[in-house]
């Protein structure tokens, strides 16, 4: 006898899943049709699972708003996914994996094959037609224990060589003696499961995309074709993922930095540097002042560190053991090696200790605009989002262990106020000691307690992320929630009490003894490159005025104001406002159309009547036309707009 309980609190005994079902039936009769599982232990097992004999479980029910159940819909349609290709492509094919992708903003799924023949993007139609016949057919998701050897035996007599290998690699790694296999129809897969009950209730699945994938993402393996979709339990919520999607494309900010003219990538160049147009370098310029103004503001002192440096500096820091492969090759300078750098810290370290410090120094804030270099393979590079070069805002805070905690807390004020001000809401995670790692436990254990101390006292919900950490010490990290919902990768607050040992830093305490500074690493922005192409599809190109690149556009009526055209312009330029004038022989409406394009926060129509008042037609972004204005208090009012960073 099993107790199904449900969230309201209900309790009710069951012997078997078909009772469940029953229950169900009776308790929520207008979800009985959805039941895919259970929960139990924990775990989220199939429902015709063996229950266990006086234990408790939960109905999971099929709503896209649980990511539990929706995981569980998106896998099992990654397998009919499989079994329709294999169905169309012949015994040939062969099937690798095929995990459901619930935080992916696009994806819901995908799977990977070892295709017979080209398959692109004009087949999908074609594949996702068999789908939808498949899952009429309504075969059950058929649960099968099994031994190794047995499942071996099975995925050779189909030509499945790399379930074989799958299988291989977990007796090798894992142990296991018996593995999960599922049966749908007559198609056969390795699967750790669950899985809805039946392929019926896959309904409402698109197909996106085709990529290439290397076999376990080794480039020495071979290339592999993957067939991206989503699936929802209900059209609507499938109608408007896929509205999103198109929203994002318009945003991409690829597109629009072409448009906008803020940036470009050269073959002559490289793969993976930005070379930033004048638009883009107002941009990126605006939001550097910023910061700097604020890190003096909040007693922190600018650094500068080489682009290269000696990699004896690397050995000791670590990096070169744990991120040697993401580093360039060494150069060779007079039968020495150098390297470009890939992070800052290790010369904010030496900063430090280049002098004797004292307990009164501290803390000792240290920021620098930073560009580092890391290698990323050309497969992964994505616009402004994933480069080789970028420049990090990059800091680090010097304190004593007593000082940690409040060093943190103020930090995390930072970091609010710098988000708010751009626009973005943030989720918050704890990243814990990675597997890779340097230092004691106890230094793992104070650092950790350190940050999870700030979360608590400020009452902040969070996350943990268990081993995502680096290397030298844990880590708050945030994430950028934009305009369309998607998370992005944001500040991030490390504590650090290898480093400044590793280095030999120390400062004189109270006690007159040498001590071990802590060391905070910390970074607002992430990088200039990702932060600028965020914001581009964040605001869709439409900037906030005071990040705008152009941010008023004056346009005379026809030739004879372009006096009066000029005085406006030379005006709003003396207030220190980022003006044009379009002097073109072009009609308005052509000149409105250009700066629309152009994504101009305010456009300032002159003719016959502005003239003789002394006044500009004002045409704003947000609002249309908002009729005309004298000049001075437009000036007054969007200087205003800019200096308090308006949104």
């Amino acid at each position: 006898m099993v107790k199904l309980r449900f969230d309201d609190g209900r309790v009710r005994e069951a012997q078997g899943p078909d009772q469940i079902v029953e229950i169900v039936k009776e308790e929520c009769p207008d979800l009985a049709d959805r039941v895919i599982g259970l929960k139990t232990d924990g775990r989220v097992v199939d429902l015709n699972a063996p229950t266990p004999g006086d234990g408790e479980v939960r109905p999971v029910f099929g709503t896209d708003s649980d990511p539990v159940a929706l995981e569980i819909l998106r896998h099992s349609t990654a397998h009919l996914l499989a079994q329709a290709v294999r169905d169309l492509y012949g015994e040939k094919v062969q099937y690798t994996i095929g995990p459901a992708l619930i935080e992916d903003f696009k994806y819901g799924f995908y799977y990977d094959f070892d295709l017979p023949e080209p398959v692109g993007t004009e087949d999908l139609a074609k594949i996702e037609k068999r789908m939808h016949k498949l899952a009429q057919k309504r075969e059950a998701f058929v649960r099968h224990e099994v031994p190794v050897d047995q499942a071996k035996a099975e995925f050779e007599k189909i030509g499945q060589g790399y379930k074989v290998e799958l299988i291989d690699d977990l007796v090798r790694n894992e142990g296991v003696r018996e593995v999960s296999l599922y049966r749908h129809g007559q198609f056969l897969d390795l699967c750790r499961g669950p899985h809805v009950p039946h392929s019926a209730m896959l309904k409402v699945f698109k197909l996106l995309s085709v990529a290439g994938a290397y076999w376990r993402g080794d480039a020495a393996n071979k290339m592999l074709t993957r067939i991206y979709g989503v699936a929802y339990f209900e059209q609507e919520n499938l109608d408007k993922h896929l509205e999103r999607i198109a929203e994002a494309e318009r945003r991409d900010h690829r597109v629009l930095g072409k448009q906008l003219d803020l940036y470009s990538i050269s073959d002559l160049v490289g793969p993976g540097l930005i070379l930033w147009h004048p638009n883009g370098a107002i941009i990126r310029q605006t939001i550097e002042r910023f910061w700097i103004d604020e890190h003096i503001k909040h007693g922190y002192k600018i650094l500068y560190t080489p682009h290269i440096a000696h990699e004896r500096i690397y050995q000791t820091s670590g990096h070169l053991e744990a991120y040697g492969e993401m580093m360039y090759s060494p150069m060779d300078i007079e039968g020495q090696n150098f390297r470009v750098k890939p992070m800052n810290c290790p010369g904010h370290l030496e900063i430090f200790k280049s002098q004797t410090r004292s307990y009164r120094d501290l803390p000792l804030r240290y920021c620098e605009l930073g560009t580092v270099y890391r290698y990323e393979p050309s497969g992964t590079l994505h616009g402004m989002l994933r480069v080789r070069g970028f420049t990090q805002d990059d800091a680090h805070v010097f304190c004593s262990l007593e000082q940690l905690t409040d060093e943190i807390e103020k930090i995390y004020e930072f970091v609010d106020f710098m988000m708010r001000t751009f626009g973005y809401q943030y989720k918050v995670e704890l990243a814990t000691r990675p597997e890779k790692s340097i230092g004691t436990d106890e230094e793992w254990e104070k650092s950790t307690a350190a940050l999870r101390a700030v979360l608590d006292k400020r009452r902040i919900p969070y996350g943990v992320e268990e081993g995502g950490g680096v290397f030298y010490g844990p880590k708050i990290q945030m994430l950028l929630v934009d305009s369309l919902g998607r998370e992005w990768q944001g500040p991030t607050v490390q504590v650090d009490l290898n480093l400044p040992r590793r280095f030999g830093c120390t400062y004189i305490g109270a006690d007159n003894r040498e001590h071990v500074p802590v060391m905070i690493h910390r970074a607002l922005l992430g990088s200039m490159e990702r932060f600028v192409g965020g914001l581009v599809e964040h605001y869709a190109g439409a900037f906030p005025i005071w990040l705008a690149p152009v941010q008023v556009v004056v346009m005379p009526v026809s030739e004879k104001f372009n006096a009066y055209g000029r005085q406006v312009y030379q005006r709003l330029f003396d207030a220190s406002v980022r003006v044009e004038l379009d002097d073109s022989d072009d009609k308005i409406g052509a000149k409105i159309r250009r700066a629309t394009m152009q994504k101009a926060p305010y456009m300032l129509i002159v003719g016959a009547r502005e003239q003789e008042a002394g006044q500009v037609s004002v045409r704003s972004r947000k609002a249309g036309d908002v009729g005309q204005q004298d000049l001075e208090g437009f000036v007054a009012a969007v200087t205003d707009e800019i200096k308090t960073k308006a949104l």
